[in-house]
């Protein structure tokens, strides 16, 4: 459910009233039934709220939502539009819930609403996001986040760490294993032989090494060692053009250096449409492209728009019913 003082229960509400998401799967919302309450309000809708105790008890039916109720969250020390530690504690328990649920094999994946790294740390759990916690929770190593939309796609071979440090990862056999990842998640996503385009870290690349020597010492010899290992990938490629040629169909794949480079590329296109893909986990989870707009959810203008979640819980599906079919041998 993510944060209960940001725009979560709204957009899950206004997400789960449409029966396209029941035709592509069987939806439960991990979280708080009074928290979802006032998002239902908020969201001005009618639909039933059924709380459940396990997911087993859920039915699934299109025109009411199953609650996986964890009463974490009272109402009425609830403040809208603000971080605080209970929503934070309330947030970081439902992400917990959710990938117990998931290594057990309870269910098959998990989309995330927006939480709040402030309110996370107001709770006591030094996390930076979402990414950093499934990682964790479930001993993950090697991991990457992606951003999907039907126009771009972006792997990063950092994210939160501040510029300098970013500067400081971008090392060969990070790069190399960022390919992997990124190669390996778009074939779940039924792209079967991507292109890839590996983003510079420099001005034009570096020039040849006048800007900058790190295309040559460590993202080149990423590209060649994955060129070999039978990828189709290219670069390095000049940062200020690499993502309007992949928008133009001509990569189905960016890997960035850095958060920032991929992430204005890829809001400038998608805002509010994409997808946050945390891949290298033994789970599936996708998730909002964007915050908890606490200042939208304060007002309670039931204005916040669900089209990320949306796509969030579609692209999960899709990757669960094709992570299940190759378990089950299956080709179509």
């Amino acid at each position: 459910m993510g944060d209960a003082a940001g725009i979560g229960p709204e957009i899950i509400v206004k997400a789960l009233s449409l029966r396209e998401i029941y035709d592509v799967c069987r939806p439960v919302v991990i979280g708080s039934l009074k928290a979802m309450e006032l998002g239902r309000e908020v969201a001005r809708s009618n639909i039933r709220l059924r709380p459940v105790h396990s997911v087993s008890e859920s039915q699934f039916r299109f025109g009411e939502i199953d609650i996986l109720d964890l009463n974490n969250i009272d109402v009425d020390r609830l403040v809208m539009g603000k971080p605080q530690a209970m929503a934070g504690k309330a947030s970081y328990e439902y992400v917990e819930k959710a990938v117990n649920l998931s290594l057990r094999g309870e269910i098959h994946a998990i989309v995330t609403a927006p939480i709040n790294k402030t309110a996370l740390n107001m709770a006591g759990y030094a996390f930076s996001g979402h990414t950093e916690i499934l990682a964790h929770l479930t001993g993950t190593r090697s991991y990457a986040m992606l951003l999907f939309s039907d126009n771009l796609k972006v792997i990063h071979v950092s994210t939160h760490v501040s510029l300098k440090e970013a500067c400081n990862l971008v090392k060969k056999d990070r790069i190399l294993e960022t390919i992997r990842l990124g190669y390996e998640a778009l074939r779940e996503m039924d792209i079967e032989d991507p292109r890839i385009a590996v983003s510079g870290l420099n001005p034009h690349a570096g020039e040849g090494g006048l800007f900058g020597t790190e295309e040559i010492e460590e993202i080149a010899p990423a590209v060649e060692e994955a060129k070999a290992l039978g990828m189709k990938v290219y670069g390095p490629l000049p940062p200020d053009t690499v993502f309007v040629r992949a928008s133009k169909g001509e990569f189905d794949l960016v890997v960035a250096m850095y958060h920032d480079q991929g992430h204005i590329a890829f809001k400038m296109l998608n805002f509010m449409s994409g997808v946050n893909v945390t891949v290298g986990l033994p789970i599936i989870r996708t998730s909002v492209d964007h915050g908890t707009a606490y200042r939208r959810a304060g007002l309670r203008l039931g204005t916040a728009d669900p089209s990320s979640l949306i796509e969030a819980i579609k692209l999960a599906a899709k990757i669960a019913k094709n992570r299940m079919a190759r378990r089950e041998g299956k080709t179509d």
